[in-house]
């Protein structure tokens, strides 16, 4: 994925009202579910996201292989 395209995809469903989860599956098969939008740090085709317990989990946009979620009705920008 593109880096300006995952920091667009990534902000339009952490900005998303009212917030709903969505998963993140990446190229070696592991996959989250981002389940707080301030969970989520995104900048320059890097995130990081803070799960359950304090685990950090570091992807950018080379290593994304699907994001599960619903955009419908929102747009990208």
């Amino acid at each position: 994925m593109e880096a300006r395209n995952f920091d667009r995809t990534m902000m339009a469903f952490r900005r998303r009202v009212p917030y709903r989860s969505f998963s993140v599956v990446l190229v070696n098969g592991d996959r989250f579910e981002v389940d707080h939008h301030d969970a989520l740090v995104v900048r320059d085709g890097v995130a990081v996201f803070v799960g359950p317990g304090g685990v950090p989990v570091l992807f950018d946009h080379e290593g994304v292989a699907q994001v599960i979620g619903d955009l419908k009705g929102e747009t990208v920008e």
